[in-house]
């Protein structure tokens, strides 16, 4: 490899979203550092099964109110 144009690679721990924890290799931050995982295995639709909307910044209110007279009525 050539010097100096590739990030250092170190060892860092992995904090998934119920706590656990792992360590790997990674190019992120710095030696010893902690990368918390927002969405993981554990916790993503995809793995589990279970869809959940998450509403960040009133999104999903807005595009509910902007949409609420479009699709089918029930009755």
């Amino acid at each position: 490899m050539k010097k100096d144009i590739h990030p250092e690679y170190h060892e860092i721990t992995v904090q998934m979203t119920d706590g656990s924890t792992f360590t790997t290799r990674s190019t992120y931050g710095s030696q010893g550092d902690t990368l918390k995982l927002d969405v993981d295995p554990t916790s993503h639709p995809a793995w589990t099964g279970v869809h959940r909307l998450l509403d960040s910044g009133g999104q999903l209110a807005k595009f509910n109110k902007r949409f609420a007279g479009i699709g089918l009525k029930s009755e």
